[in-house]
Order: C-alpha cells, then sequence, then structure tokens
C-alpha cells in the first residue's frame, strides 16, 4: 500500500518534472495528498452589493442570500429597521453578522446607540467604512487619525466589542513621503484596532497584500473580497473571474489573521448572480 509519505514524494516529484499545473508546489502537493487544504468555512457577503433589493425588502434580501449559502453578513445600515427586527431576520435565515458598517461619527459622538445596536444584532466588529479625505491633508493628519482610532477602540473594547477600519484606494497614496494606511496601522494598538482590508482597493491602488500581512501580521480580521479585471481599467468583477491570485492571499490567512471573509461588488450588473457566482467560486476554492 502507497503511504502518505510515498504519495507526497510523487507528487513532488510529477510538480518538479513539470507534469503538473505550474501553479502546483511541492507544499501544494503535501497538501492534497495529506487532504490539509484550507478553505472559507463561512462565506461572508457585504450587504452594500444588494443595497437596492436591501432598500425594497429586508427579510426577502437575507433570506435569499442565505438561500444561495452565505452564512455571514455585514450590514451598511438598517433600511429602517429596528435592531431588534434585523436580529430577528437573521435569526430566522440561520445568518450571523459579526460586522456592521458606520460613520466614524457613530463611534464618537453616537457610541451609546451604536453599541447599544451592535449588542442587539451580534456584531463583534464596528467598522468604519470610509473617513472624509478632504481632512487628511498632511501625515499629521493620518497620525491624529491613529489616535482617534484608538479611542474609539478603547470605548468600542470596554464595551466587549472591537473597532475596526475598511480602506478605499487613498489610503496607499504617500503623503509627505508616508503611507497613509502604514500610518494608521503603526500608528494604532493591535489590541484595540482592528482593519478589513479591501483586496480590490489595495490591489487597484498598486499595493501588494502580500507585502501587508508580511509587513503588519495579524492586523487584517476581515477582509473584502472582490476581483478586478486587471490593468488597466481594474473593473470590478464577480469574484473568481478577474485577474486576482485568491488561491496565493488565503494561503497567507494566518498570517494576516483573517477571521471574516466578505464577498463585495460595488457595481453589479446582475447583484444577485454576481453573488451567487461568488460563492460558488470561493466555496470550490482550496488553499
Amino acid at each position: 500500500m502507497t503511504s502518505r509519505r510515498d504519495a507526497v514524494k510523487a507528487l513532488a516529484a510529477l510538480a518538479a518534472a513539470g507534469l503538473l499545473p505550474r501553479a502546483a508546489s511541492a507544499a501544494s502537493a503535501a497538501r492534497s495528498a495529506s487532504g490539509s487544504a484550507a478553505r472559507i468555512k463561512r462565506v461572508g457577503v457585504q450587504l452594500y452589493t444588494v443595497r437596492t433589493a436591501m432598500n425594497a425588502d429586508v427579510a426577502a434580501t437575507l433570506q435569499a442570500v442565505a438561500t444561495i449559502g452565505y452564512q455571514e453578513v455585514e450590514f451598511a445600515g438598517y433600511y429602517r429597521h429596528s435592531p431588534a427586527d434585523i436580529r430577528k431576520m437573521l435569526d430566522d435565515h440561520g445568518l450571523s453578522s459579526p460586522s456592521c458598517h458606520v460613520g466614524m461619527g457613530a463611534v464618537q459622538d453616537g457610541f451609546g446607540a451604536t453599541a447599544d445596536a451592535a449588542h442587539v444584532v451580534g456584531h463583534r466588529y464596528l467598522t468604519v467604512a470610509s473617513l472624509d479625505m478632504r481632512a487628511l491633508k498632511t501625515a499629521d493628519d493620518w497620525k491624529r487619525t491613529a489616535d482617534a482610532f484608538n479611542e474609539a477602540g478603547r470605548r468600542a473594547k470596554a464595551a466587549g466589542l472591537r473597532f475596526a477600519y475598511h480602506n478605499h484606494n487613498a489610503e496607499f497614496t504617500p503623503v509627505g513621503g508616508q503611507v497613509p494606511m502604514e500610518l494608521l496601522i503603526s500608528g494604532t494598538d493591535p489590541s484595540l484596532v482592528a482593519f478589513e482590508l479591501d483586496l480590490y482597493w489595495i490591489t487597484k491602488a498598486g499595493s501588494d497584500p502580500h507585502a501587508y500581512f508580511a509587513r503588519f501580521p495579524g492586523r487584517f480580521e476581515m477582509v473584502h473580497v472582490k476581483d478586478s479585471t486587471g490593468a488597466p481599467d481594474q473593473r470590478m468583477a464577480d469574484v473568481g473571474s478577474g485577474t486576482m491570485d485568491w488561491k496565493g492571499i488565503f494561503a497567507r490567512h494566518k498570517q494576516a489573521g483573517i477571521r471574516h471573509y466578505f464577498v463585495e461588488h460595488d457595481e453589479p450588473a446582475d447583484a444577485m448572480a454576481s453573488l451567487r457566482a461568488s460563492y460558488s467560486y470561493l466555496r470550490a476554492l482550496r488553499f
């Protein structure tokens, strides 16, 4: 009988001889032989993708998302429903919502109400979706923002929650010779502040997620998963239909610290069809 060790050696030899696909390495061959390849166990979705449907009927939209197979959802507003109503809808369809997108004001002046809602719905993360870039002109402005993140993180931690920040591409454009995203990460306490790395926007900005994972290990507890058609247009695409190296990116999930994966597409031609295609790809992906 062929042992696991023999199988690994055989697969590695085939890879070295060029008889396996070029992307297969000895390490991936070993994972295949041992059956230990990782996968995303709970695929999530940022509900901004289906915002038109959410605006029309939240319950029906959550049901449709759950029927596709998604298990986690990230809110960007409750669409005129109370937190209690939202929690019931989630429970009805077997969904959880680890994170919600909020504005900076919601974790500063409006923290009490924001935290109360999060506890009812079941959020763990209060994730600031974006900042007013018009007010961030210098490196010192970004350093002060990092200080504000730490303070918001302290309040969140005291309330049993976690503060996080979601990037776009502007955070990777140098200001005064310094990269704002790096100032935010290096200027915040890991015990207080997490980051939700939008893998499309960092790529569109010309930066490398692998380099950020290596330089700031453990800081990216959530990711937005959206694909790109590649240069020069860098249009958003359904996950798996573009040029992003998802297998390579997610192979470093432990180094990055990823706990939650949220599919997103800002402008899909057909939102539900896009979610189905992205889910199908991610559900089958092994890394």
